[in-house]
């Protein structure tokens, strides 16, 4: 039997299989965040599909951390049934289901949390909501770090099996972690150890909450690719030592940061036409320019962060590590577990395209995903449509 199909342990949670549905924002909560029968749809027929392991899209921490659109809800009790029934769902069919928890931090806007957003540090206008956003203050940081661990309790009573602490994407967590984002000179940046400060504060709040048997793990963003040096390889690799040290359960690692890097997340087509034609005419001729520019630019190549796990990797030890980006080939997943680089694999679009991927795998009915990385899924959320593949 090929590695991908034996059981593995994520701290005391055993997984099934090795793979992984990657949180994938999927916009299809109701407006208030509560979870929605398509929801449970989609998470079941992930689960039928004999994926091992399925983490949530976007679940927010706090209303501050809100972002636009229909992102899944974990800010409040009167989420905790709607949960439920999506934990029930997976459960139903032999799956496990960790919750991802996000606060947007600086990529937001307005209409989504009602005022100016928060960030670590004043840096000027965010390039994909064209806002401002302001340095928090030290009471607003303790209150966030309180509304992880909220969070992860409200997550242990809907039976989840555990949570995706997110500090990718260009997120708040991630934004504390990168010198180019955090320029605080207090004692939450200015210094490495500092900037960590939030990370190690919200994992040990986190365990606090996590019912017993639970796993806690993060996703980790290895290299910005903002303007000037953030986060890169080797500074990834240092607060993942730390991570370790703090018993995180496993880390995943991602690549890019949503507003300044968004097509080194998503590497292949840049659909311009479909970014484009539902924008505000006023919008239109600029994000028709700037999309353009991208194309051809981040072609397609996996898996794209393979080389940034043989380096974070050496520096977890024992931890599981979960890879992502562009993995699209039986044979290419097999050898990356055989080689040690990782214990999990994890998918995002070909499981949109594909929910049923791995029974295919399985079965010996596929070699590798149809997925064509044409990225017009992503158009569809980024004009706050449910997730769908458009290929």
């Amino acid at each position: 039997m090929s590695v991908l199909f034996t059981p593995k342990k994520i701290g005391e949670v055993e997984v099934r299989n090795r793979f992984v549905h990657a949180a994938t924002y999927e916009s299809m909560a109701e407006e208030d965040g509560k979870v929605t029968d398509m929801l449970i749809d989609r998470y079941s027929r992930l689960a039928r599909g004999e994926v091992g392991l399925i983490v949530t899209g976007i679940a927010i921490v706090h209303p501050l951390g809100n972002v636009p659109g229909r992102a899944i809800g974990i800010h409040d009790d009167a989420m905790i049934p709607g949960l439920r029934r999506l934990v029930n769902a997976v459960h139903e069919h032999g799956a496990r289901i960790f919750i991802q928890l996000l606060h947007a931090g600086a990529q937001t806007n307005r209409r989504a949390i009602g005022r100016m957003p928060l960030a670590p540090s004043f840096i000027g206008p965010n390039p994909m909501y064209l806002n401002f956003a302001r340095p928090m203050r030290e009471g607003e940081i303790k209150e966030a770090i309180r509304a992880f661990g909220e969070a992860a309790r409200r997550a242990a009573e809907a039976g989840a099996d555990g949570v995706h602490v997110a500090a990718s994407g260009g997120y708040l967590l991630n934004e504390f972690l990168s010198p180019y984002f955090n320029r605080r000179k207090d004692e939450w940046g200015g210094s490495d150890e500092n900037r960590f400060r939030i990370m190690r504060e919200v994992i040990l709040e986190v365990r606090k909450h996590l019912a017993p048997g639970m796993a806690l793990t993060v996703k980790l963003t290895a290299n910005d690719y903002t303007p000037r040096d953030g986060m890169t390889t080797p500074l990834a690799a240092r607060y993942a030592r730390w991570m370790a040290e703090l018993g995180i359960d496993a880390l995943e690692i991602a690549s890019g940061c949503t507003t300044y890097s968004g097509w080194h997340i998503w590497r292949g087509g840049v659909p311009v036409r479909e970014l484009v034609k539902d924008l505000p005419a006023w919008q239109k001729p600029v994000a028709w320019l700037k999309f353009r520019s991208m194309a051809g630019k981040y072609d397609f190549s996996g898996p794209y962060n393979l080389e940034d796990a043989r380096v974070v990797k050496a520096a977890v030890g024992e931890v599981p590590f979960i890879l992502v980006g562009g993995l699209r080939h039986l044979s290419q997943m097999e050898e990356i577990l055989k080689e040690g680089v990782a214990e999990f694999v994890a998918l995002s679009r070909p499981l949109i395209r594909e929910p049923n991927l791995v029974k295919k795998f399985r079965e010996g009915r596929a070699e590798r995903s149809s997925c064509i990385s044409c990225n017009k899924c992503f158009a569809e959320i980024v004009h706050r449509r449910p997730l769908r593949c458009m290929a």
